[in-house]
């Protein structure tokens, strides 16, 4: 894993994913991967797997996990579409969840180390947000996203917000 430029890690249940990194020391080495510069990437269960808390509801029940914190933040992907996923994160927010990231389906966040350079996006629509808890209430900033469908030329524009 160490020798690979890019890991990618695809959907599923986040809670078996980690328990299986976790039992075999995989967690480890992939920690040691991403120090080492290896670009760690997925959607779903490998966008939560690298953050500090997340929620998922891959069993059912929306449940609150542990990833692996190499990201400081917590993590909503799905954002909006399944049933009480957004409400849920909130109400995990209000009762102490860190401040974090939501993505919609297509969306995606792109980190440099835990730097955060940016929202992008396959579809046109898809959206990603920053949310954190406001006291009485969740904020939701809407963050800028770069379609990469977009057919002007690479660097002709800065990202552009989807409303």
């Amino acid at each position: 894993m160490l020798s690979q430029d890019l890991i990618y890690v695809g959907g599923g249940s986040v809670i078996s994913l980690l328990g299986t990194w976790r039992a075999h020391g995989l967690d480890s080495i992939l920690a040691e991967a991403w120090r080492a510069g290896v670009i760690l990437c997925g959607l779903s269960a490998g966008s939560l797997c690298w953050y500090s808390q997340g929620i998922t509801s891959f069993h059912g029940e929306v449940l609150r996990v542990r990833g692996l914190a190499l990201l400081p933040w917590s993590n909503c992907v799905h954002y909006g579409a399944g049933k009480g996923r957004r409400d849920a994160y909130h109400q995990y927010l209000q009762a102490g969840m860190c401040p974090g990231y939501a993505t919609e389906d297509g969306s995606a966040l792109h980190f440099r180390g835990t730097k955060l350079v940016g929202a992008v996006s396959s579809r046109p629509d898809a959206r990603a947000w920053c949310v954190g808890d406001g006291g009485d209430q969740v904020i939701e900033t809407p963050m800028p996203t770069r379609y990469l469908g977009d057919d002007r030329p690479e660097g002709a524009g800065d990202l552009h917000a989807v409303a």
